[in-house]
């Protein structure tokens, strides 16, 4: 007589018995008979199986508290088969999304944190997974669990050798990179979060397949965060050499043949990482026990740099061919806006560069080779070169507004302030048109002067530099820019950068007379009615003492009489610059002040020396002070 195959309805028999040995049958024999693709039945199965007897069998194989199942078989057993079962119900979104599935995210996790078997935490893993990607209460279960932090450190000190696995991790972490930045994300969370980039960092060096690619992209999500917290639990987890073991990984792809798109998005994890921990950890020393660094430091950087200037050279010329010949639709500007975007962090990274190779302060002592960082200065000589192009491109087609433009302005006055000499002749013909250009929400030149500044501070110490800027009243720019600033109309810049503009336009007069016919008075006075109230309501010595400078060889352009002849000019303003000077040269600011800024002290000293007969509200304040 033919035996007749156990049918599902047989199945289910057994797994809605009362008595534990038949659910345990029924759930082998589920195992055996049932197609797991078939949603319908899947269902049916789990509902006569029941979460409460789901639960008793994941404890159990847990080990934890008295189910009543003790004794019975090996818990081991028990343990594969619930979480092999889990996976297979979570198959179901419906089942996955369920309260009894997302409050079994802690145990599993824990599974993974205390057992080594790879079969039982491939399917743990998977489990993850499969809730994670049902719902959002999935994410904010690991989240609110304080999961991250276990999972990750596991990957990160235990590792996962098999492939699967490794995947399937990496494939969570993506989920929860994702879904973060629409959850309201606590605090709390920020030391899991941290310890996932731990681990990323560690697979992104060690990886040498797709998933280098995929663990690289999820890395670029988390530090591009804007969180001063995240960034700090950062610096503090350095110990772990997560930054160490990017650079590692963003070595391995930069010399390898692949395509642009991920060397670029190398570089802009490299932009990320030096941001954070800052730019000279990328000439610190990598060791490690599991990977090997396969350049020295020096060369390392150089590949960076070359790696940037390529991408920046192709980028510049596929954006002019866009912006100025390409016919206007809504994919090329879609297409424009990706280019500028990769542009700005291209330019943000050689920035950091440019600091890195200027600084004397190198890490641990290391000195970069003389050769090699001679070949750097040149390429970024030659890319410089290449944004003045592209500047230039921009004036022939009368383009002055824009925020790629205002970019290239801002990286040519970090590399320009550290070698003024460089790419002169480019920069003289360009430099008016530079002054002109306005970001893409300023009603006019602002950044553009602000970047321009240190350079500015520099070229104007000779009297070429001087005629250069003034030939075409560069100067009143400056002027402008710091009236703005000191009425508070400036967007807030870094402390500091009205000191430099104002050693630029005391450059400019300093030279005043070589530079007869090339300046007006009209500028520098309306300074004048601006610094009358520093006296009174500022308390930055060196702004005073700068100002005062200012003051004083403006007053030697012209006299008390003329300046209260002017309609805008009143006699309460040049109390207040009578004051202003008094201030400067009394001995109501300390002796260390005064030391500090002598070469002002003796600028505004010589200058009342010249002019002071010609103007006695200023002498009559100056013999006041004195006398006080």
């Amino acid at each position: 007589m033919e035996t007749k195959s156990p049918s599902l309805e047989d199945c289910l028999k057994l797994l809605s018995g009362e008595k534990d040995e038949q659910k345990l049958a029924g759930l082998f024999l589920a195992t055996k008979i049932s197609d797991w693709s078939d949603t319908a039945s899947v269902i049916k199965i789990y509902n006569a199986l029941g979460a409460r007897f789901l639960h008793r069998l994941l404890v159990t194989g847990m080990g934890k508290g008295d189910t009543g199942m003790e004794g019975r078989a090996d818990r081991e057993a028990y343990l594969k088969l619930s979480v092999t079962v889990l996976a297979g119900f979570c198959r179901v979104p419906e089942i996955a999304s369920s309260e009894e599935m997302v409050s079994k995210i802690p145990l599993i996790s824990e599974i993974i944190s205390n057992l080594s078997d790879s079969s039982i935490i491939e399917e743990c893993y998977e489990f993850l997974v499969l809730v994670a990607s049902a719902s959002e209460k999935g994410i904010i279960q690991i989240l609110e669990s304080r999961s991250i932090e276990p999972l990750a450190r596991h990957i990160l000190h235990d590792g996962i050798e098999d492939s699967r696995s490794q995947e399937l991790a990496i494939r969570l972490l993506q989920l929860i990179v994702d879904r973060i930045p629409s959850y309201n994300v606590d605090k709390s969370y920020l030391s899991g979060m941290s310890w996932m980039v731990c681990t990323l960092s560690r697979q992104f060096a060690l990886l040498h397949n797709i998933l280098k690619f995929e663990v690289m992209h999820i890395l670029i999500s988390f530090l591009s965060s804007t969180s001063a917290i995240f960034n700090e639990t950062l610096r503090e987890l350095l110990g772990t050499n997560w930054a160490a073991y990017i650079s590692i990984g963003i070595m391995e792809i930069l010399q390898n043949r692949i395509v642009s798109c991920e060397k670029l998005q190398a570089l802009r994890l490299l932009d990320s990482v030096m941001y954070i921990v800052g730019e000279s950890f990328l000439l610190e020393d990598k060791i490690f026990d599991d990977v090997e660094a396969t350049l020295p430091i020096d060369k390392f950087l150089q590949l960076v740099l070359e790696s940037a200037r390529v991408e920046i050279a192709v980028h510049l010329n596929e954006l002019a061919y866009l912006k100025y010949e390409a016919s206007k639709t809504s994919s090329t500007a879609r297409t424009i806006e990706l280019k500028r975007q990769n542009l700005a962090v291209l330019y943000s990274l050689v920035e950091k560069i440019i600091k890195l190779i200027s600084s004397a302060n190198v890490a641990d002592g290391t000195i970069l080779n003389e050769g090699i960082l001679l070949q750097m200065i040149s390429g970024l000589n030659e890319t410089i070169s290449l944004v003045l192009d592209f500047l230039q491109d921009a004036k022939d087609h009368c383009v002055w507004k824009g925020d790629d433009l205002l970019a290239a302005v801002r990286i040519i006055g970090s590399y320009l302030a550290q070698t003024p000499s460089a790419c002169q002749e480019k920069t003289r013909d360009l430099l008016q048109h530079i002054l002109s250009i306005e970001g893409d929400d300023e009603s006019s030149p602002f950044y553009s002067i602000c970047f321009l500044l240190p350079m500015l501070c520099q070229t104007t110490m000779d009297v070429d530099g001087c005629k250069a800027l003034t030939s075409f009243g560069g100067h009143k720019s400056v002027v402008d820019f710091i009236v703005n600033l000191l009425r508070g109309n400036g967007t807030a810049v870094e402390s500091g950068t009205i000191y430099i503009a104002c050693d630029a336009i005391l450059n400019i007069l300093s030279h005043r007379k070589e530079l007869e016919g090339q300046i007006e008075e009209s500028p520098f006075l309306q300074l004048l009615q601006e610094f009358s109230t520093l006296a009174e309501n500022n308390n930055d010595p060196s702004l005073l003492m700068i100002a005062s400078s200012i003051c004083s060889l403006v007053f030697d352009l012209t006299s008390e009489e003329k300046l209260l002849n002017l309609a805008d000019f009143n006699h309460g303003t040049l109390e207040r610059l009578s004051q202003l000077i008094a201030l400067s040269l009394s001995q109501m600011l300390s002796k260390e002040e005064i030391d500090a800024y002598q070469e002002l002290y003796d600028i505004v000293r010589a200058g009342y020396d010249r002019w002071s007969n010609r103007y006695p509200s200023v002498q009559n304040a100056v013999l006041s002070s004195m006398n006080h």
